[in-house]
This record gives C-alpha cells, structure tokens and sequence, in this order.
C-alpha cells in the first residue's frame, strides 16, 4: 500500500485546483468542471474562487456566464447548498442528486414543515410546472404553486421556508434553478426550458448508477485522497453507507493508500502524481467558502497551525477567507472596497517569511486590480 504525507497530499491538491499554476484566461468552465461546480452561499465567493485559479478573468465573467450565455447553471446541490453547476454538465448532477430527491426523510418533513411526503411530492410537480418557461419570483411562485393544487396553505411552505428547504427536492429532480434576480427579489425557473431558450442541447439522460460513480470519481480526482467519511461529509453531510456504495462501485478504478496512518482511497490512475508531488511554491488568497477549505474541514489539524481550526470553521457554518501558502492555512484575511480603493487585511497566523509577504503582497495587487480599485493593504499578527 502507497504511503504519503500530508505535505504530498497538500502539493498534489494544490495541483489539481489550480492553485499551483494557474489556469489559462479562458478555463472558468473548466475549472468550475474540475472543482465539482462553484460553491455559491455567497456569490461573490464562487467568483473569487474562479479569480484565484484563472489567468485574466473579466470580473463580470461569471455573472455573464450565468444569465447571459447560460453556460453555468446556478441551484441546490451537494449537501443543500448553493453552487453553480457547469450547463452541459447539469444531467449528470441532478441524475446524482435524484438518488436522495426528497433532501429529507418523511418523519422530518412532516415534524418540521408540516408536510407529508405525498403532499411534498405534489408540490414538487407544481413547481417544475409553474415554472416551465417562466421566470418567477418567491412570492409568484407561491401563488401559482398555492393555485395548481388548489390550497393557498400548501403555496404558502414556500414562503414559510426561508432557506427554500422546501424547494430542494424540487432542484434535485431538475424542476427548479435559479435565474436572474430583479432587485434584491430572487427569481426561480426551470432548468430545461431556461437552457433550451439558448440553444442548449438537450443531454441524453445518465442512469443514477452512472452518475454517482462519475460524481465519486470526480471528487477523488480533485480532494482525493479521501476517506469514505471525507465522501459523506462532502455530498450529504450524512452518513457514510452510500459514500462507501459510491467507492465500491469503481472497482479496479480506485485503491487504498495509507497518508499518515489513515487509510484513505484514491484513483489508482492519479497514484504515481501523488507519490512523486513536490511543493511548488504558492501563494494564495481564498475566499470564504473556498473549496479547497471546505473539502480540508476534517483534517485541518494536518493543514492549519496549532489549535486555530475556530479561526477559519466558524459558527453557523460559515467559513473565513484563507491565506494559503504551498498548500497550508497560514492565515485569513478580508477585503472592503471604499470608494476607488480595496482595503485587504491580512492576518497570519505563524511568522511569514519574505518571499511569503512578496507573494501575498502580489496577490492583493491582483485582487484589487480584479475589482477595479487601488490597494490599500494591512497586516496583522
């Protein structure tokens, strides 16, 4: 069995995200590919994702590719939560996120919303009808919702979910995503009708079977290695009895190896790059949500100095900005445009040397140039 170190591990991650060596001024797509779509809580964190690891991206290129050019699809993906999904690779997503369809089990539904899984199912329809060819608003698609089933009540649990967990399985089942905002007001469509509008073709449909292999594979080439938990924890925030059916269901394709005692699994193609990477120097500001982070949550005691896990996993759920260098959280940082300039604050968390200062020192040029302002920088330890 391969045995690796965390700093391997960390080199050949860096690699993969492009966080090593840029991506070339044209790769956004291919990146988001890579990554497993763009995690988009907050979307001007799934756009500074995409700055860290492109060369001369635009700095609307996202939102145009969103509600102009149609080529990224914005909707409730792994473990309920926002991201925004390559176009042409949309049918493979939703064939995988089809496999827990209803986002909850029955008794929770009922517990906490009020509805049976038979009511649910029927105001799951209405949605994906209600929205064919439409672009609605919340308060629109409730009275269309409330109207189709003939109950205001049951139009009215869109509006009482205000995180739009009621709406999930309706993402998952490829009835909803979201489309261009009107003020601050949210807009929801549907998916097919939204992407046939531009001359999408359609794409002949994957069996869930298919997809959730193709999704497995798809996250060991980018976070591997990875244990079954690390899979778990990454799609559902769950259990670990469907990450280990996913595994499984590569065969030959993945292997064990051992990275400081853990035993994790990795694609057997993707073994011998792990086994030779070499750190390359890197420097890098993350932001909040940032999946390189994300995907580190449960080993952050090989990745972040000392006991400061608290300093980047904070409450809520919400995760800081990260300076990375070759790999490692060795800081956070923020930002704040004020007028024609960007302030960037960043704190280290150990004493950075000076090509580590140069470098972060660049990347804060780059980002406030990336936002049309001046930079203004700080420091703090």
């Amino acid at each position: 069995m391969l045995k690796v170190t965390w700093k391997q591990v960390a080199a050949w991650r860096v690699g993969r995200q492009h966080l090593a060596r840029r991506a070339p001024a044209g790769s956004m797509l291919a990146v988001a590919s890579r990554l497993c779509g763009l995690h988009a809580q907050v979307m001007s964190s799934a756009e500074l994702t995409v700055w860290a690891r492109v060369e001369g991206l635009e700095r609307h290129a996202v939102q145009h590719a969103l509600w102009k050019e149609r080529t990224l699809i914005k909707t409730w993906a792994m473990r309920g939560t926002l991201h925004l999904l390559p176009a042409d690779e949309l049918s493979l997503w939703q064939a995988a996120l089809s496999t827990s369809r209803r986002y909850l089990k029955p008794a929770l539904w009922l517990k906490y919303f009020g509805v049976t899984i038979e009511e649910l199912d029927r105001l799951t329809e209405a949605v994906g009808d209600a929205l064919d060819g439409r672009l609605l608003t919340r308060e629109e698609l409730v009275d269309e919702v409330g109207r189709a089933m003939g109950s205001r009540a049951c139009g009215a649990k869109i509006a009482e979910s205000s995180w739009g967990t009621i709406l999930k399985p309706a993402a998952f089942s490829g009835r909803l995503c979201f489309g261009p905002s009107v003020g601050q007001r949210v807009r929801f469509t549907r998916p097919d009708s939204w992407l046939a509008a531009v001359d999408h073709a359609p794409r002949q449909p994957i069996s869930p079977h298919t997809a959730t292999a193709d999704v497995a594979r798809r996250y060991l080439a980018a976070y591997g290695p990875a244990t079954y938990h690390d899979l778990a924890r990454w799609w559902s925030g769950g259990g670990i009895s469907t990450a280990k059916q996913w595994i499984a269901s590569l065969g030959e394709e993945v292997c064990p190896i051992e990275v400081e005692g853990v035993q994790a699994w990795m694609l057997a193609s993707d073994t011998r790059e792990l086994r030779d990477a070499s750190t390359i120097r890197s420097v890098r500001l993350l932001p909040g949500f940032d999946q390189y982070v994300v995907a580190a949550s449960h080993h952050t005691r090989y990745l972040l100095p000392g006991d400061l896990r608290p300093r980047v996993f904070r409450p809520q759920g919400w995760i800081s900005p990260v300076l990375l260098v070759n790999g490692f959280m060795q800081g956070t940082w923020r930002h704040e445009c004020k007028g024609s300039r960007v302030e960037i604050a960043i704190e280290s968390f150990v004493k950075l040397p000076a090509w580590v200062r140069r470098a972060a020192k660049q990347e804060a040029e780059r980002l406030a140039s990336f936002l049309g302002g001046g930079l203004r920088l700080h420091w703090k330890s």
